[in-house]
């Protein structure tokens, strides 16, 4: 028998994002969950090493890797669709829960218990350190189109610094306090 979850998950990279925006650069999903990853394991490590409290960095970026795999199926629906009222937030919530549970029939029975806190995200502490560097992804998205002269994410740079101020995680406020200039920094400036 031939487990067809690998292909799928291979096929992120054909899923765009920022479907309605003008972009300066086109992102799809498998480099947004790469960097995701990448800001997951660091607010992880700042939580456990800079401040001191419980966090695994490594499960962390494993989750972020998959945090958007039902999107391989479902495609990306713009934020303010997604985000338009509460049935509609509630609805897209259970097609992700659907799609996450068919991505997991597509693994050996021996797998799907290891992946399955991955797809679902099940653990609440991972859960919201991918989702504070999910949005932190997407601010350094608008960061860059802004550095690169497209006021078409001005808006969205605005919405998202709040709603990461909002987030009162400590190593989110951390990272931001001490890492988040630099993205506005050319390659010159950053060596």
């Amino acid at each position: 028998m031939q487990h067809r979850f690998y292909a799928l998950i291979s096929r992120m990279r054909y899923i765009g994002r920022w479907g309605l925006m003008r972009n300066t650069f086109e992102e799809n999903v498998q480099e947004h969950s790469h960097m995701v990853a990448v800001l997951a394991h660091g607010l992880a490590m700042i939580q456990r090493d800079i401040l001191k409290e419980p966090a695994d960095p490594d499960r962390c970026a494993a989750a972020a890797l998959f945090h958007d795999a039902s999107e391989i199926l479902t495609g990306d629906l713009p934020t303010p669709i997604k985000y338009y009222n509460p049935e509609i937030r509630n609805a897209y919530k259970a097609v992700e829960a659907i799609t996450s549970r068919k991505l997991l029939s597509m693994l050996p029975p021996e797998l799907q218990p290891g992946y399955e806190p991955l797809l679902t995200e099940s653990d609440e502490a991972v859960h919201r350190i991918v989702k504070a560097a999910d949005k932190l992804s997407a601010y350094i998205k608008c960061i860059e189109e802004l550095k690169a002269g497209n006021s078409e994410f001005e808006s969205a740079a605005r919405q998202t610094a709040q709603a990461l101020e909002e987030m009162d995680l400590p190593c989110l406020r951390w990272f931001m306090d001490h890492c988040l200039e630099s993205f506005r920094l050319n390659l010159d400036q950053l060596e």
